[in-house]
């Protein structure tokens, strides 16, 4: 049993019987190991999707959980979701990520844990969403996302099509393909050090140990990977 197997007969994941799998397997290693973190919190999360990750969150002891996603279509999908006692904590809001938070920071609004989900590698300014997270005075910040396995601490610069949920949403009116940067390792260490973050990283090997059905981009040799890593903030 996991926490995402009511996922099963939601589409589109029941489309694909390994999609439970694989986000029971994330789960283990993105949330799970956060209730300290998250008991009470008020917790931000962006890119949210259907917001089954604000879900989630919520799950492990958010006191109130605040999603954030471009596209209204996916936020209508968490309806569909199965009513518990902690669904009512969780709040969708439709919008750009950035904008968000600017406004969250101009109307004084804070939040303890900000969960950066599958998104840091679909955006261009990855520094100056570190920075606005910081300013709503988080004090830890959770990124799942794919890194440029490159030994300097580089960007590497790629398109993606729009029209895909998965993918970046359109940066001008109009746009089939956005220009999105996949940071390098050692790009995240050095952006987080600047802004008085520790990066722990959370090693694959040793959370999957060899059962990596499913998950197989989180073990990847070369050109980019999948990671997990915890950026604490220093007092």
């Amino acid at each position: 049993m996991g926490f995402f197997d009511f996922l099963a007969e939601i589409r589109p994941y029941s489309e694909e019987p390994s999609n439970c799998l694989r986000m029971n397997k994330r789960h283990r290693m993105i949330v799970e190991p956060f209730r300290g973190e998250l008991a009470d919190a008020r917790v931000l999360d962006l890119a949210a999707h259907d917001g089954r990750w604000s879900y989630a969150l919520a799950d492990a002891g958010a006191a109130q959980v605040i999603g954030v996603e471009g596209r209204q279509e996916l936020i209508d999908r968490f309806e569909s979701f199965p009513e518990t006692g902690f669904k009512s904590r969780v709040q969708l809001r439709q919008g750009d990520i950035f904008e968000a938070l600017e406004g969250f920071i101009a109307t004084g609004e804070r939040f303890d844990v900000v969960a950066v989900y599958g998104i840091f590698y679909h955006i261009m300014d990855h520094f100056r969403l570190l920075k606005l997270i910081r300013e709503t005075g988080a004090k830890v910040i959770l990124i799942d996302s794919e890194f440029a396995v490159r030994v300097a601490p580089v960007i590497d610069l790629v398109f993606e099509d729009t029209s895909i949920d998965l993918c970046a949403t359109p940066q001008v009116p109009g746009q089939a393909r956005a220009v999105i940067g996949i940071p390098s390792f050692a790009a995240l260490d050095s952006m987080a050090r600047a802004l008085d973050f520790d990066v722990i990283w959370t090693r694959s090997e040793q959370q999957f140990a060899d059962d990596r059905k499913g998950i197989q981009d989180y073990f990847r040799p070369e050109k980019k990977r999948r990671a997990f890593c915890t950026l604490v903030r220093r007092e």
